[in-house]
């Protein structure tokens, strides 16, 4: 072997070793501690025991309370619009004016043709009477009183016609004038000025609806339907006095119910592919806060209040199975509680079944709250 051999050997055998080294030091390391990360906060409350009403909670509609299309009942160029589009207008107001003067014209020919019979009534009423008393005094004949006898009759029928005439043309010429039938708030107007309306057919000018006070209609399934009457009939309540049970409304965003009104209606039998009843409520609405075709929340008392465990309404959760609560529970872990609802009421949703008093429901954080997983629990006293 000579010596450039030898060196290579030695080498080789160094940089197995080098490797050898690192091998071994990197299996016998010492592993790095890993810190763990703290369990995430979730904000808890205990449910409070309020006393709730007891109601039927449905969805429901606005529809105005009289909804009327004003059109042109005469034919003529619209020459006025006397409103402002989407504005309130008060009963026997001015809003639209159609070409008024050929009525107007009609409505004095009207009245010409009415004096005209007038005096021809006179006239022959007179001679009929001083041809009575000529045949009285044999000075004429009973031909000539009978003549002037229908003539005073035909005079008289002709100062009706001519009243009835006028009175077509005094309506006619009202219909120039389009009034607000009733207060209520008026939509945009559907004909500009200076159109031909009311040629061959009744044009549609614009809608007017009154929406005070305002309908709901409800439609309810048999099972509150069944909880409606038995209420009822607790209270001595008939069909006839049915505007006594009251219904409170809210719109969507509402976290009360400000509007209270009462039934008025309530349809005759079950709509059998619904499986529910209408009704209808009637709401006062001053404040024309409740506008038609809106989807609002009603809720109906069906017996006196009563003890409820509530939470607040924004800790209930929802997926296909029903509604839910977050619980921390035994060593924070989170737990899922199905629950049924009872009356939501001032943002207090009160639970009937699910729940104890002393749960701690998971109020706030609840991206934080994974079922099965540990939290940090910040309990938050109930207002």
């Amino acid at each position: 072997m000579n010596n450039k051999q030898y060196v290579k050997i030695i080498k080789i055998t160094i940089v197995i070793l080098i490797l050898l080294l690192l091998f071994y030091l990197f299996m016998h390391r010492t592993p790095k501690q890993i810190t763990a990360l703290p369990a995430p906060i979730v904000v808890v409350q205990k449910p409070t025991s309020v006393k709730l009403g007891n109601y039927i909670t449905q969805t429901g509609n606005t529809i105005a309370y009289n909804a009327v299309n004003l059109v042109a009942r005469v034919e003529g160029y619209l020459q006025q619009i006397e409103f402002q589009d989407g504005s309130f207008v008060k009963k026997g107001q001015g809003l639209f004016v159609i070409e008024p003067e050929p009525y107007l014209d009609k409505v004095k020919e009207a009245e010409a043709v009415l004096a005209a019979q007038k005096a021809n009534y006179d006239y022959a009423s007179a001679e009929y009477a001083r041809q009575k008393q000529m045949y009285r005094e044999n000075a004429t004949s009973l031909k000539n009183v009978e003549k002037w006898s229908a003539k005073t009759d035909e005079a008289k029928a002709g100062i009706a016609k001519a009243q009835a005439s006028l009175n077509i043309a005094q309506i006619n010429y009202s219909y120039t004038h389009v009034l607000a039938p009733f207060d209520g708030r008026i939509g945009r107007h559907l004909v500009d000025i200076g159109n031909l309306v009311g040629h061959g057919e009744a044009t549609k000018l614009a809608t007017i609806e009154q929406i005070d006070p305002i309908y709901v209609y409800i439609n309810l399934n048999e099972l509150d339907l069944i909880k409606l009457r038995k209420a009822a009939r607790a209270r001595g309540i008939n069909a006839s006095k049915i505007n006594t049970i009251p219904v409170y409304v809210a719109m969507q965003s509402d976290t009360d119910f400000p509007y209270k009104g009462q039934l008025d209606f309530v349809n005759t039998s079950l709509n059998a592919s619904t499986g529910t009843m209408q009704f209808r409520a009637i709401i006062p609405n001053k404040s024309f806060g409740l506008v038609p075709g809106l989807f609002v929340k009603i809720r109906i008392p069906v017996a006196e209040p009563t003890q409820h465990l509530t939470v607040p309404d924004t800790a209930i959760q929802y997926d296909q199975i029903g509604a839910y609560v977050l619980v921390v529970g035994k060593n924070n872990y989170v737990l899922i509680k199905r629950v049924v609802l009872g009356p939501l009421e001032n943002g207090r949703q009160a639970i009937t079944k699910g729940i104890g008093a002393y749960d701690q429901i998971v109020i706030n954080g609840l991206q934080n709250a994974v079922p099965g997983q540990q939290v940090t629990p910040k309990l938050e006293a109930t207002m």
